[in-house]
């Protein structure tokens, strides 16, 4: 019962996250200068999501691809990660399927404008 009051409590208030949607994360780094000091920043992760697991539970996760000059880049963020400060989603253009793999070999994904 404790074990259950903790993780609910650990849970983060998340937009509902679909293949196809574009989303920005707001990511909490930490950098370390050369003098040894350690400054936390945010870096931000914009591009389309292309799968979602386990929903939103305490385990969920979320896959954002992005082209970044020209190679394309593959994140996968825990969603209830205490490094997530927020995700932001900007564009809500739903896809014909769960999972857009097939991005990845440079095919067009089918989205619904």
């Amino acid at each position: 019962m404790m074990i259950q009051t903790f993780r609910q409590a650990d849970l983060k208030t998340v937009p509902v996250l679909k293949a196809g949607y574009t989303v920005r994360v707001y990511q909490k780094i930490k950098d370390i200068s050369p003098d040894g000091k350690e400054k936390e920043r945010i870096q931000i992760f914009e591009g389309q999501v292309i799968a979602t697991k386990g929903g939103k539970a305490m385990n969920g996760t979320v896959t954002v691809r992005k082209i970044s000059s020209g190679v394309g880049v593959e994140r996968i963020f825990p969603i209830h990660s205490p490094n997530i400060e927020k995700i932001e989603v900007v564009k809500e253009t739903p896809a014909r399927k769960a999972k857009l793999y097939y991005t990845r070999e440079g095919k067009e994904a089918k989205i619904r404008e």
